[in-house]
């Protein structure tokens, strides 16, 4: 279920404040968060941010693709093992 129009995008606070002091200081820094739950804002465009995947922190670049979206989309938690070469035989046959 989406979140309400009239409640708007939800963003942590403490991120609008490292986005602006990152913006501000003109360094292309990696900004580490670990609110994947927070909404991409237009304001977040052309910053870097290390997403917290439950393991290591992934760097997302933000484009204008990505508006909306929440940051956890572009950090996937699990990797895929591929399957055995064995049990790709036995379901050919």
């Amino acid at each position: 279920m989406t979140r309400s129009v009239w409640k708007g995008p939800f963003v942590d606070g403490f991120l609008l404040k490292k986005a602006d002091a990152a913006r501000e200081s003109g360094r292309n820094e990696i900004i580490k968060i670990w609110s994947r739950r927070s909404t991409i804002l237009p304001q977040f465009v052309g910053l870097t941010f290390g997403v917290y995947n439950g393991n290591k922190f992934l760097p997302v670049s933000v484009t204008e693709n990505m508006i909306g979206h929440k940051f956890g989309e572009f950090a996937p938690t699990r990797t895929f093992k591929a399957h055995s070469v064995a049990e790709k035989k036995a379901a050919k046959v």
